[in-house]
């Protein structure tokens, strides 16, 4: 069968078993991942040889690194520095440990025990962001969290695979393995720096040819070459494209460049789910199924319980850290390709490849739902009063305080919302109180006199300590959808007279924090929609007050009319059209000009010219309207309105006038 006919029912089959699947609301990549079971070799056979996808697939994951780049910059990386190297280390270091005891104590091989652990450190970018994308919750406190993990352990890969020879008996000095290293670290430098002085000056010259096919073209080079050139140096090619990304990111072009490669990278990643499904032998599942089932209960408690303690140890809270822990509990994508360079030097057999690869698929497949459900399961174990009592020196209860105020404000979550309201009810005298998980931000906010507080708005003791009995007003401003529908519920139950404020990313949830006790819910898509549709309008000359008004009209009704998108049908187009047909124009009296010291009246503009006379400037000051009796002054500019030939009318009178002296 030809390559085209293998890639053509690759895609018939994905894009039915995907479309049957979301009927039933299940993710798009356990679509992928089961369209790979069935037409791969293990399956109905269709695709015998999937070496020709798997080609394909890498670039795939080429492209998503490379997109992750884009999205993430040198400058979001900093903010997260914290997470990325001290969250990302314990992470893999505390999974590969506890995955090498285990392995050792099955299995009774060291090599094999560590490059376990290396298998099982590595979760999948490429589910983890897809569902945190589809679900708006990569802002989110466990987004950052797990993201910045990821990042970690995709940037960590380039170590493991320096020392995977090592542990297969081949000889690798300590000098070889620095000389690696220290390589390794000059071309990432070299490459960043290229993004300072070389790569802006390229994509400038193509910009400027103003064509976008060659913008295209130019930015899958500059992917794929810096990929290759990096893998000329032992470097992942994925490593290479996330470089590039990064140096993309540094550019006025960020947002085109991922716009025009986002189609590309969703086909290939498609391609790389199907791959890792063709892998997967469904008849070695049901033979070993007992076995499998043990390894995979092993991978998904070891993950969680080493990203659980790796998250509590850099001090997230409570809450984001479960959700951050499931999410981190399957493997990754590239833990395939160290697992084919395992086999290959002989560090594993076939079987426990096997083994490995049917865990692992499982993993990712499962993921999706964890994923999902993983808010909703934090909220629920994070209030039960054992686990209260066991992490009550941590996390979302570990500052102690109390407030002791009345009709006071409450702020949840403190980014350039909150900031911004506390500013202004600091400046009106309103007492206000501020809660936030960041540790850097409360800190920093502490120095500069502003009452906030760390702590989990979710948990019903910090509320309490918040005062939220006595106080008047709830804002809720945070990022996180679940954790902020338990927050407008808790708050409304504990205070009934509460007035909360949501502030919310999607419209679809208007309705549901309304449900639970929200008064008003601002969504932030539409308020930014509302906004460019108001402007339209104000461009269009419609009436100000039809504008506030429309504007008001949907704010009170909860943004409905725009959701069911019908704003009201005001049909204003011959309005416009009537308006274009007007201009604006102005004449400057001049001393020698028979205008001075005469009015509106006497010269019977309005009736002779057939335009009005709406302001007159004399100096600094602005006569808006002025009366008919107004008299004209040396210097005055009389601006007027009017059709085009009543505008050139009015020009000939004032001239007729002046004696012909005056001028436009």
């Amino acid at each position: 069968m030809e390559f085209i006919e293998i890639l053509e029912i690759v895609f018939i089959v994905s894009a039915l078993i995907v479309f049957v699947l979301s009927k039933v609301n299940v993710p798009s990549l356990v679509g992928f991942l089961f369209a790979g079971v069935i037409i791969g070799p293990y399956g109905v056979g269709i695709v015998k040889d999937a070496k020709s996808i798997e080609i394909i697939a890498e670039i795939g994951v080429i492209l998503l690194l490379f997109s992750i780049g884009i999205e993430f910059s040198l400058k979001k990386l900093v903010r997260i520095k914290k997470i990325v190297l001290a969250g990302g280390t314990l992470q893999v270091s505390l999974t590969t440990a506890l995955t090498t005891l285990f392995a050792y104590f099955l299995f009774r091989d060291i090599r094999v025990a560590i490059f376990s652990g290396f298998l099982v450190s590595l979760s999948s970018t490429a589910i983890v962001l897809k569902v945190l994308s589809e679900k708006g919750e990569i802002d989110t406190p466990y987004g950052k969290t797990m993201v910045g993990i990821l990042i970690f352990q995709d940037l960590f890969v380039v170590i493991m695979m320096l020392l995977v020879p090592m542990l297969s008996g081949e000889e690798v000095t300590l000098f070889n393995l620095a000389q690696k290293i220290i390589k390794a670290v000059l071309i990432i430098g070299v490459v960043l720096l290229s993004s300072k002085y070389i790569f802006p000056f390229i994509l400038h010259q193509v910009v400027h040819s103003k064509s976008r096919e060659l913008f295209i073209i130019s930015i899958i080079v500059i992917c794929l070459g810096i990929a290759i050139v990096t893998s000329w140096f032992g470097l992942s090619l994925a490593l290479g494209a996330f470089l590039a990304g990064l140096i993309i990111s540094e550019s006025e072009y960020a947002h085109q460049a991922l716009s025009d490669i986002i189609p590309f990278k969703e086909s290939f990643m498609g391609l790389f789910f199907v791959s890792v499904g063709m892998l997967l032998s469904f008849g070695f599942v049901v033979e070993n199924f007992p076995k499998i089932f043990l390894v995979l209960l092993a991978i998904v408690s070891v993950k969680f319980a080493a990203a659980f303690a790796a998250v509590q140890i850099i001090n997230v809270a409570l809450r984001p850290a479960i959700v951050s822990a499931i999410g981190l509990s399957q493997i990754g994508e590239f833990s395939f390709i160290l697992a084919i360079f395992g086999k290959n030097l002989k560090i594993i057999d076939d079987s426990f490849y096997q083994l490995f690869l049917a865990s692992s698929v499982i993993t990712m497949m499962i993921s999706p739902f964890l994923i999902n459900v993983a808010p909703k399961f934090a909220n629920y174990v994070s209030n039960l009063r054992l686990v209260k009592s066991l992490f009550s020196h941590r996390g979302s209860v570990r500052e102690s305080f109390s407030v002791d105020k009345k009709d006071h404000t409450i702020i949840i979550g403190f980014g350039l919302n909150g900031r911004n309201l506390a500013r202004v009810l600091k400046e009106s005298s309103i007492p206000y109180v501020v809660l936030d998980m960041n540790n850097f931000t409360v800190l920093e906010m502490k120095k500069k006199g502003e009452p906030i507080f760390y702590g989990d708005g979710t948990s019903i003791d910090i509320l309490h300590s918040l005062g939220i009995e006595n106080a008047k007003l709830l804002v809720i401003a945070i990022s996180d959808p679940s954790a902020t529908r338990r927050i407008v519920s808790l708050s409304r139950k504990i205070n009934p007279k509460l007035y909360i404020i949501v502030r919310t990313r999607y419209v679809a949830e208007v309705d549901d924090l309304k449900s639970l006790g929200a008064n008003e819910v601002i969504p932030e898509e539409f308020e930014t929609s509302i906004e460019i549709f108001a402007r339209v309008l104000k461009y269009y000359h419609f009436p100000l007050n039809v504008i506030m008004n429309m504007v008001e009209s949907i704010r009170e009704n909860s943004y409905t009319a725009l959701r069911k998108i019908s704003a009201p049908k005001i049909n204003m187009l011959d309005h416009y059209q009537a308006l274009k047909e007007l201009e604006i124009e102005s004449y400057m009296v001049t001393a020698s000009c028979n205008l001075i010291d005469r009015s509106i009246k006497e010269l019977e503009i309005r009736k002779k010219t057939k335009v009005n006379i709406i302001a007159i400037k004399r100096g600094d000051e602005l006569f808006a309207n002025p009366s008919p009796d107004f008299r004209f002054k040396d210097g005055d500019i009389v601006i007027f309105v009017g059709k085009p030939a009543n505008i050139n009318n009015a020009i000939a009178y004032f001239n007729e006038i002046c004696g012909k002296v005056c001028e436009i």
